[in-house]
């Protein structure tokens, strides 16, 4: 299947529902090739699997990689709903992601634009030719606001 990105984005979005229909905090990942091919997606399933680590762009990075047969991902594509954060920015650098495409600023956890701003740091292993920040990120945020919104009303 190909996408554009803003249609990576609506799937990344999806997914993100489907995650908070299952009690997951609601982020969605789609890894584009090249050509627009979807290599993988995934949402989060941090709860489901009781690993901190099951984040969607983590699943879906390790997904394109089997696809691919490479633990490199170098002109790929990463659309994700939420900024990443230190865990998944790290990943990124590892799996040589090209381009980064993101939903919801991340001010308490995100490692791109906030936080440790790990791209920026000299040490970084490497750097996405590209980040895009902020692509709807009305509904992406809304998303989550309304997640924590029911959460915290559950108590």
């Amino acid at each position: 299947m190909v996408m554009t990105s803003g249609q990576a984005m609506q799937q990344a979005l999806a997914l993100a529902d489907e995650a908070a229909c299952a009690g997951e905090v609601p982020v969605g990942a789609v890894v584009l090739d090249e050509q627009g091919h979807v290599l993988a997606m995934a949402r989060n399933h941090v709860e489901e699997q009781h690993d901190a680590s099951a984040h969607a762009e983590l699943l879906a990075m390790r997904q394109a990689a089997r696809q691919r047969g490479s633990s490199r991902l170098e002109s790929c594509t990463l659309v994700v709903t939420l900024e990443p954060c230190p865990m998944c920015a790290a990943a990124i650098t590892h799996f040589r992601i090209r381009r980064l495409i993101y939903g919801a600023y991340d001010p308490k956890g995100g490692a791109v634009d906030h936080g440790p701003r790990l791209f920026h740091r000299p040490t970084c292993l490497h750097r996405p030719e590209e980040v895009i920040s902020g692509v709807r990120e009305r509904e992406a945020s809304e998303q989550l606001r309304v997640f924590f919104r029911a959460l915290r009303q559950r108590g």
